[in-house]
């Protein structure tokens, strides 16, 4: 591996700044994906199938949130056995890690297809938009494959410090996916569910680059096919690293489902203008959630290297960008989010929703930058299980116990609107106090692994 791709060495600001610039270009793109769906079927096919993809979206982002948790965590021990410059386990950890992304997507595939009416019947989807959601997310679950394998091949790349590739991956799967968006839904008018046919399709290509990537380079992170297996200490490694990520993922998804069923019983207009905000709140944290992820993979290269201060040190620095980028963009979206939101319909029914969503949550996103970027600090120190048993309490029992009671209580949308500035305050004071007074940076010797 090139010498400049280690985050051991060097101005502490500029190894994070360096790695998460790439990273936020690639989410951004990524991004892209559900964001174009959404706008061209909006324009094109009206405010039902906006409706139909917007329903979706919290069912799409558990499943996506969970084998991303997973393989962030992998990525953690991955980048530990990187920056300890341990080749043999490190070659161990990535073909394990690609041969559980390969296994994985194809029984998603299998049991998303097979049970998404039951799902959906269970999250109270609208009658009058039923069998679109049906069309678009059973193709989209078809597609699972694709969507694992870039998942574990960037957090591969990621934990060895190649925040690039993954980049120009996605730039180029993101201008696929608008031209086919374009293709099936504006020329063909192949209906909503040829939006997930085009994001499958780019995500598929985006995998397949990022393999290619990793079977041709020369250095340390190459996979070769024949390699391929499975590693019963690896595996045990990855659970113990990946499976608490994974779980923190899909327990604030899970209770984001839930939070969606109780949207759902607002109406359509309800859907489309939460849904619209939810975009543009996807977009809006990317600067935050990119210097998280280079947050994880700088302590997890750094504690490798028992390089503890350094570890410490960058924390402080990227705890520090996060909150205030976080702030910074709380109040331009408070300033332009009328027209952000008319973007996606224009219906003043469903941006009276987004905006109510958007006037409640934005002022209290330093709150939620200090949750995630305290998480994720953890998740490089190894000790994942932390923020995910606070997530679970806070962000998943309260949050949804307080929903089933007071939405029927109040018949008010703000309450779901109140319940994510008030959950979020609740888990970053915890994690600031776990931060401050545990001693997360020593006690993990890949020896004992």
């Amino acid at each position: 591996m090139e010498k400049r791709n280690r985050m051991t060495e060097g101005p502490i600001g500029g190894a994070i700044i360096r790695f998460a610039v790439p990273l936020f270009l690639g989410n951004l793109f990524q991004q892209l994906y559900n964001s174009v769906d959404s706008l061209i079927v909006g324009n094109y096919l009206g405010n039902s199938a906006l409706a139909a993809v917007s329903a979706t979206g919290t069912l799409i982002q558990l499943m996506i949130g969970f084998f991303q948790g997973v393989f962030l965590g992998a990525g953690v021990l991955v980048a530990r056995y990187f920056g300890a410059q341990l080749d043999e386990p490190l070659q161990r950890a990535i073909h394990t890690t690609i041969t559980i992304a390969l296994t994985v997507g194809v029984l998603l595939s299998l049991i998303g297809v097979i049970f998404t009416p039951t799902i959906l019947d269970w999250m109270g989807t609208p009658e009058d938009i039923f069998d679109q959601t049906i069309s678009y997310i059973r193709m989209y679950f078809a597609g699972s494959l694709g969507l694992i394998l870039y998942n574990a091949c960037t957090g591969i790349m990621q934990a060895v410090g190649d925040s690039k590739h993954p980049l120009y991956f996605l730039i180029i799967s993101s201008m696929t996916n608008v031209c086919l968006d374009f293709l099936f839904i504006a020329v063909l008018h192949l209906g909503v569910f040829s939006a997930a046919l085009a994001t499958i399709i780019a995500q598929f290509l985006s995998a397949t680059l990022c393999l290619i990537r990793l079977t041709h380079t020369k250095d340390v992170a190459r996979v070769q096919l024949k390699h391929l297996g499975y590693d019963l200490d690896m595996i045990r490694q990855i659970i113990n690293f990946g499976l608490p990520s994974g779980l923190q993922n899909s327990i604030i998804n899970f209770a984001n489902v839930i939070v969606q069923s109780n949207i759902n019983s607002f109406g359509t207009m309800a859907v489309a203008g939460l849904g619209a905000y939810s975009k543009i709140d996807g977009f809006a944290f990317l600067p935050v959630t990119s210097f998280n992820a280079a947050m994880t993979t700088f302590i997890g290269q750094n504690l490798g290297a028992k390089q503890y201060d350094r570890a410490k040190r960058g924390s402080r620095f990227g705890l520090l960008c996060s909150i205030s980028i976080a702030e910074l963009i709380g109040g331009l979206l408070i300033l332009f989010g009328p027209t952000l939101i008319a973007a996606f319909t224009n219906e003043p029914e469903a941006i009276s929703y987004g905006l109510d969503k958007l006037h409640i949550s934005a002022p209290f996103y330093f709150l939620l930058a200090t949750s995630h970027g305290l998480a994720a600090v953890l998740r490089g120190a190894g000790k994942a299980k932390i923020p995910m048993l606070v997530m679970l309490g806070c962000w998943c029992i309260f949050r949804v116990t307080f929903i089933s009671i007071m939405v029927p209580l109040t018949h008010s949308i703000n309450v779901v609107n109140w319940v994510y500035p008030i959950t979020w305050s609740m888990s970053a004071v915890i994690l600031v106090i776990y931060y401050l007074k545990a001693d997360w940076v020593h006690g993990l010797d890949l020896k004992t692994l």
